[in-house]
């Protein structure tokens, strides 16, 4: 136990450009005291203790505002880095040199059983506000952005960004992967024609007509053409300019008007 609290210590100086030494990190950081609680809750746990086990981490949560559940399998050399919200589920298992930011939850998709939580291998890192949703393993050495959702495997040593969570680099250089050049509103256009033409040809078997639609049909606005007797085309009716004696006798009863005063 005080082996794996010293390699958290270690992780915390190594990870922390703030860090000045080990005892400032052993007294004030509360990620290693997240780390150092759940080791007890864990051996509570395995010694079929659940419920004091519970307890445990609810109060380590209650101090530090990371929640870890008991079951939860982590190693070593693990840095929480300042932690406020961070929610490690059940099944989930953190491997050494792991850097963990606030805001991070590793969980669950619903309420499957089994493994249902993330598997992180070492050196990852994960960023502020980041989400592995889900039982797969995310591979040595990976990068998840700030506000990413992840929901399926991550490669290792890639860089995985955006909601849903997707790979934009590996090992540093960006990857020709099929997910890029992927359009998903031509997809699914392309899938409601596939089905308009299986409901045509089914309708054709069915009554025996043939379904076609003309050019003035698909483009009614550009294809149709306006015959000249449906348009009836007017002179304008002159108008008829005003006599200066009609202004004048508009002004004068203006002026006499008795409510204006």
């Amino acid at each position: 136990m005080f082996k794996r609290l010293r390699a958290d210590i270690n992780a915390a100086k190594r990870n922390d450009p703030a860090a000045r030494n080990k005892f400032e990190i052993w007294l004030t950081y509360s990620g290693v005291h997240a780390l150092s609680w759940h080791r007890w809750a864990n051996r509570l746990y395995r010694m079929h203790l659940k419920l004091l086990a519970r307890l445990t981490s609810q109060f380590a949560k209650f101090l530090t505002g990371i929640e870890i559940h008991p079951a939860a399998k982590i190693e070593g050399g693990v840095f929480i880095d300042h932690g406020m919200g961070v929610v490690i589920g059940e099944t989930a298992e953190v491997k050494s040199g792991v850097v963990i930011y606030q805001g991070v939850t590793l969980g669950g998709t619903g309420k499957e059983k089994g493994k249902r939580h993330p598997t992180i291998e070492r050196d990852v890192v994960i960023s502020s506000g980041a989400k592995v949703l889900g039982g797969f393993t995310v591979g040595e050495g990976a990068k998840i952005g700030a506000g990413a959702v992840v929901l399926k495997e991550v490669p290792p040593h890639a860089t995985v960004v955006g909601v849903p969570g997707r790979v934009v680099r590996i090992r540093g250089e960006k990857p020709d992967l099929l997910q890029e050049k992927v359009d998903p509103n031509a997809e699914e256009i392309r899938a409601l024609k596939c089905r308009v033409h299986k409901l045509e040809a089914a309708l054709e078997k069915l009554t025996g007509e043939t379904f076609a639609c003309k050019e003035e049909e698909l483009f009614p606005v550009a294809g149709a053409a306006f015959p000249e007797e449906a348009v009836k085309i007017t002179e304008a009716e002159p108008i008829e300019p005003i006599a200066p004696s009609a202004l004048t006798e508009n002004e004068e009863k203006a002026g006499d008007d008795p409510e204006e005063e």
